[in-house]
């Protein structure tokens, strides 16, 4: 059994803040662009449900943990619930009228029920797979950019600390799910829990990135592109440039090494000044 937890200075702070969505209502609203817009609003509709699932898979284990993560645990939902809450407002700000945004909930909401399905432990494995990857697409928010201008650099400042404020809670909190993972599988031999959460990666990181590259093409041909053009579009910003998925590379490999944990990638000094703009306003 590996020894590695969540470090004793981490701390988890929910904070309970709104944002002004306004600016969502102007067209495409990070810096103009249709395909970055599509891509994050996929994202988005896949948070409510997803965060919901993941607070769930949390709270079935909560009689099997105690003290520090007890508490990281409390506070992980939290936090989630409020990104829940956040998200939901921006994507009802997505025209329901010109979008797909039914039949995108509604394929969110079958694999999320199927993820159900499985019963709490496959919960927490999707879980901290899908964690691992908000925390590296998060790691990508500290130095994002296209051509070296900064992504968001020309979004509305509300709308770009909405996204800022969720990468930062998503990298404090993203080896909680996963010091749970290591306290239900305690009593088990490393290798079967590298073999579970091995494979579980792989099943996710295929579904999860076509899921979204699928859901970002249906927002596009709303706009107007041609399923073949947007797809295109949706793979190279993904893949290639900015590369949204591709960057985080070394990162989504570092999972597959024997011991890991998430906290190997100690980025909290890059939070800093974030977490000093963000007010910590206590959440009940």
């Amino acid at each position: 059994m590996t020894s590695k937890r969540t470090p004793d200075g981490i701390t988890i702070l929910p904070r309970d803040l709104h944002f002004d969505m306004a600016a969502a209502d102007n067209g495409p609203w990070l810096d103009g662009d249709p395909v970055a817009t599509a891509i994050f609003n996929a994202m988005s509709l896949t948070f409510p449900e997803g965060e919901r699932m993941f607070m769930d898979a949390v709270k079935a284990y909560r009689s099997e943990v105690s003290g520090k993560l007890a508490a990281d645990v409390k506070d992980f939902i939290t936090q989630e619930a409020i990104h829940s809450r956040e998200h939901h407002l921006l994507n009802n700000k997505i025209d329901r009228e010109k979008y797909p945004v039914a039949e995108i909930e509604a394929a969110i909401m079958e694999k999320i029920t199927f993820g159900r399905s499985g019963g709490p432990f496959r919960m927490l494995l999707a879980t901290i797979c899908l964690e691992h990857f908000t925390a590296m697409m998060a790691d990508l928010m500290f130095g994002f950019d296209v051509d070296g201008v900064p992504i968001f650099s020309k979004t509305d400042p509300a709308l770009e600390r909405l996204w800022r404020w969720h990468a930062m809670e998503e990298t404090e909190h993203k080896a909680v799910a996963y010091d749970v993972f290591l306290e239900a599988t305690k009593d088990w031999p490393a290798i079967k829990r590298y073999f579970r959460r091995s494979l579980s990666m792989l099943l996710i990181t295929k579904h999860f990135t076509a899921n979204i590259a699928t859901y970002a093409a249906m927002l596009l041909e709303a706009d107007g592109y041609s399923r073949k053009d947007a797809d295109r579009a949706v793979k190279e910003f993904l893949w290639k440039k900015p590369a949204l998925f591709g960057k985080g590379w070394k990162t989504w490999l570092s999972w597959f090494k024997p011991g890991f944990h998430p906290w190997d990638h100690d980025n909290r000094h890059a939070m800093d000044d974030w977490k000093a703009e963000f007010t910590p306003v206590a959440a009940e």
